[in-house]
């Protein structure tokens, strides 16, 4: 059961430490995105910690709303709460963040500031099989890597209802993803994205994640690593032996790729312009400031070749307009996207 990846890893007396969860989709009818994030921080004692908790542990939720249409409605708000507003269970899986809740198959809450007001009521059909985006061996003894990922739901569909600002709309199972990581640290470089709303493609489902990390002043040059389900098939390029031939290039609203296995190619972009992407603040357990921008409604562009003999021959063009969710994150923030994820005071 993919439940069970979903389950809490850190317990609540552990320091030095972050953990997330975060669903995307978009809505068929008017093409917006969102990204709904359920955060639990842990800072390390002697970091000097974040106002208003300082070093305390803490639960934060995050929500952004990306509108294709009018870029003046896509905004990003997240709110801080105290440790003791933060509950969990294991059996079924459940998190509870000021009275927001999260489960393996549904999420409900309500979060408001910087004049945006917002409620969801939101459930999905689970996945019976997790997708883990790393090398298998990395997720031995819990996670070997400063931040270990996996997709408990990488492709479900999803109905509810989100109210925005007055604006309610109505899901009827609208593709979405749902993600847990965990770590200690975010890489030094990094970018994740996803599609999995390909047109004339039912099952189509692409996941890549790119990090460069930095070692005794060095940094290492781009990893990439690729998932791609489609027309049954499931194709995993996220192996060490994948990760020495992939390759991947990110800049602000632009990610590209190319990854092989024996007898696929596959090979691609995503892209947005810097209005559709919001610029969120992140803080790593040890007090480094890190940045992330984000979209939910890129547009994605994949080609996919078989090898025939020694030669690789067209063999499928995927694209997903404005069904394309990705990040680009590092140690500096991105000044062309100029819209901020702002953090908002508790009411």
């Amino acid at each position: 059961m993919s439940e069970t990846d979903n389950v809490r890893h850190f317990g609540p007396d552990t320091t030095g430490v972050y953990e997330v969860w975060y669903t995307t989709w978009n809505d068929p009818a008017t093409d917006q995105g969102f990204w709904l994030r359920f955060v639990l921080e842990a800072p390390r004692p002697g970091s000097g910690g974040a106002p208003p908790f300082g070093e305390a542990p803490r639960g934060e939720l995050w929500f952004a709303r990306f509108d294709p249409r009018d870029a003046s409605r896509t905004f990003g708000i997240h709110k801080r709460f105290e440790q003791s507003r933060v509950t969990s269970a294991d059996s079924p899986f459940r998190l509870v963040i000021a009275g927001c809740q999260l489960g393996h198959d549904h999420s409900v809450g309500e979060l408001a500031g910087d004049g945006h007001e917002l409620r969801w009521d939101l459930r999905w059909e689970p996945s019976p099989r997790t997708l883990r985006q790393l090398p298998d061996v990395m997720y031995a003894r819990g996670g070997l890597g400063e931040t270990t990922v996996c997709s408990p739901n990488p492709r479900v569909p999803l109905s509810g209802t989100l109210v925005v600002d007055g604006e309610e709309l109505t899901f009827e199972r609208a593709i979405a993803g749902q993600t847990h990581l965990w770590g200690r640290k975010h890489a030094y470089s990094w970018t994740w994205g996803r599609c999995a709303d390909f047109d004339g493609a039912p099952d189509g489902l692409l996941e890549l994640l790119g990090v460069r990390l930095q070692r005794h002043g060095l940094t290492t040059p781009p990893m990439m690593l690729v998932s791609l389900d489609l027309d049954g098939e499931r194709h995993r390029m996220n192996q060490f032996r994948h990760v020495a031939v992939n390759r991947g290039r990110w800049t602000t609203g632009h990610v590209s790729f190319v990854a092989y296995s024996p007898n696929l190619k596959v090979e691609g972009e995503l892209a947005c312009s810097p209005e559709q992407m919001v610029n969120a603040p992140y803080l790593d357990p040890d007090g480094t400031e890190v940045f992330c921008v984000n979209t939910e409604i890129g547009d994605a562009r994949v080609t996919v070749y078989r090898r025939v003999g020694a030669r690789w021959r067209e063999h499928r063009r995927l694209e997903g307009r404005r069904r394309a969710h990705f990040e680009i994150g590092g140690r500096t923030r991105d000044p062309d996207v100029a819209r901020p994820h702002a953090l908002v005071t508790q009411t």
